[in-house]
């Protein structure tokens, strides 16, 4: 009986550590079984203490992440944890909570650059066995205030879920001017540095 279920390995388990559909559809996507659990962190209070400590942006997120999968007990799977901060002239976004706050985003982000620090963070047995930053950029355009409203309009709450405010899987590839990077890490996990990792430990095949 072969030790693997197309083209990965059925043991040990893997786990995503998060709530995310946009993670998990792209674990799925690439051919991958996955477990979710979300994570229990409090997300707010860990970042404030480790921006509060002098930590930058992918520090921060690699802590994020690794906190998440910590969050995530079994001692047999390997539980896969992601986060990802945008940041912008130094000035750090976190998610919209209405979209008067998406619009002022928005707005702070036009004609210009940021960078998203995507991190993931691979634990087993209750130790971090691998981590990882992708760190994509990407330039607005100088949208007209028309444009901003009629994408507010269109894309409503969905955007509430983005760090930059913006689903770049969507209309609001509209908003860019240049985009840089894997587009998975874009959306929020550094795929292919992940695969390679698995592949390396024998869970996937070569």
């Amino acid at each position: 009986m072969s030790q693997y279920s197309g083209l990965q390995r059925l043991h040990p388990p893997l786990i995503l550590a998060s709530s995310s559909a946009i993670r998990l559809a792209l674990l799925q996507g690439a051919g991958l079984s996955v477990e979710v659990r979300p994570a229990s962190v409090d997300e707010d209070h860990a970042k404030r203490t480790a921006r509060g400590a002098g930590h930058g942006p992918d520090t921060t997120a690699l802590l994020l992440a690794g906190l998440k999968a910590a969050s995530v007990g079994d001692a047999d799977a390997i539980v896969i944890g992601a986060d990802q901060l945008l940041v912008c002239d130094d000035m750090w976004f976190d998610k919209p909570p209405d979209l008067a706050a998406a619009r002022d985003h928005l707005l702070a982000l036009r004609g210009r650059t940021h960078v998203l620090h995507t991190a993931v963070s691979v634990h087993q047995a209750g130790r971090m066995i691998w981590q990882h930053v992708s760190r994509p950029r990407l330039t607005m355009l100088a949208f007209s205030d028309q444009k901003l409203d009629a994408y507010l309009a269109l894309e409503a709450e969905k955007i509430l879920c983005s760090v930059g405010a913006y689903r770049l899987e969507g209309p609001g590839l509209q908003l860019f001017a240049q985009v840089e990077g894997e587009h998975a890490a874009i959306l929020g996990l550094p795929l292919l540095a992940l695969l390679d990792f698995l592949r390396g430990q024998g869970l996937l095949l070569r």
